[in-house]
């Protein structure tokens, strides 16, 4: 069997003192952390709905990105979930023992690199590519999305940087890429049945 990784080397004790200020916070902030991270990831899904909506209704050639924000996201979750296949690294509830708001994932079910990290970092990353301003808010929820991981105790620091680093790099150079032609796309998608997605009537 192929040996996991320990990356309790890397920054276990940043870990601890992660964990450990969850158990010293007041309840309501961990609370609101543990619903975060485990359902915050709907928010990028309206805010996609929501860039794609606004390029529809001003008939913008940048409603053809807005339609790729989610097949570019699950791209950027497909080159992580190899990653993680990959590297193999035990999390860190099981590795170091410690106490986690949230229940420690069964063993075979990866750290390295976050999932959560880098769906939300390929999310916003694209989103930019849509409107600055519903980026920006994607942005900052996803780095939110990132220290929560950490926080409820399922992943090391360096787990959830590298699934942002992950997520954002596929989701750069996906987005740049469609951006590049998605003025020859719209102008063929609108004589097809797709067109009521890329105009408003």
């Amino acid at each position: 069997m192929t040996p996991t990784y320990d990356g309790s080397r890397l920054d276990g004790p940043a870990y601890l003192e992660v964990t450990g200020l969850a158990h010293r916070a007041p309840g309501w902030v961990d609370t609101l952390v543990a619903g975060w991270s485990s359902y915050g990831l709907a928010l990028f899904a309206v805010l996609m709905a929501a860039g794609w909506w606004r390029a529809r209704r001003a008939g913008t050639p940048v409603a053809v990105t807005a339609l790729a924000v989610p097949l570019i996201t699950l791209l950027a979750f497909g080159t992580d979930a190899l990653l993680k296949l990959a590297v193999r690294e035990d999390r860190p509830c099981q590795t170091l023992r410690a106490p986690t708001l949230e229940a420690c994932p069964a063993p075979g079910d990866w750290s390295f690199p976050s999932n959560h990290a880098a769906l939300a970092a390929a999310a916003a990353v694209a989103l930019c590519f849509v409107s600055r301003r519903l980026g920006a808010l994607a942005l900052a929820a996803a780095a939110l999305m990132a220290v929560s991981r950490v926080w409820v105790g399922v992943h090391y620091p360096h787990d959830v940087l590298a699934g942002c680093l992950v997520g954002a790099s596929v989701a750069a150079v996906s987005s740049w890429a469609v951006r590049r032609r998605q003025s020859a796309w719209a102008d063929r998608l609108k004589r097809g049945p797709l067109r009521p997605l890329l105009a408003a009537a």
